[in-house]
């Protein structure tokens, strides 16, 4: 499995403009990249969708597993991997996304259920 780069994850954690487009359910066409907040955790970057598993998004990337991000500036081609629902994991998630968005309105439902059980681990391809 490949990783991303420690390099490539301290860009990640700094920036703030992740856009993603997983595939249509063709496999070959990429969808209309969505504005989301992203967040490093150890190795992993991770997403959440605002509207939870109902996210058009992420039924999308939960079906076809891989698409394109768009982040610090350039394009990568990647796949999309349920995050686990293991607790410790899950507060971890919720750390980083109170400290990267911490002056935001909208970090506090970010750390739902909703939004949490629609955490998904963006990979390398």
């Amino acid at each position: 499995m490949k990783k991303w780069t420690v390099q490539r994850l301290r860009a990640f954690a700094n920036a703030d403009d992740l856009q993603i487009s997983p595939f249509y359910s063709d496999g070959q066409t990429y969808g209309t990249p969505t504005w989301i907040w992203s967040v490093v955790v150890g190795e992993h970057l991770y997403v959440r969708a605002w509207n939870g598993q109902r996210s058009s998004w992420y039924q999308a990337a939960m079906s076809q597993r891989a698409g394109r991000i768009y982040l610090d500036g350039q394009t990568f081609q990647v796949g999309f991997s349920p995050s686990t629902s293991d607790a410790d994991l899950t507060a971890r998630i919720d750390a980083a996304y109170r400290q990267k968005y911490q002056d935001s309105a909208y970090v506090q439902p970010m750390l739902t259920a909703g939004p949490q059980s629609a955490t998904v681990e963006i990979l390398p391809a």
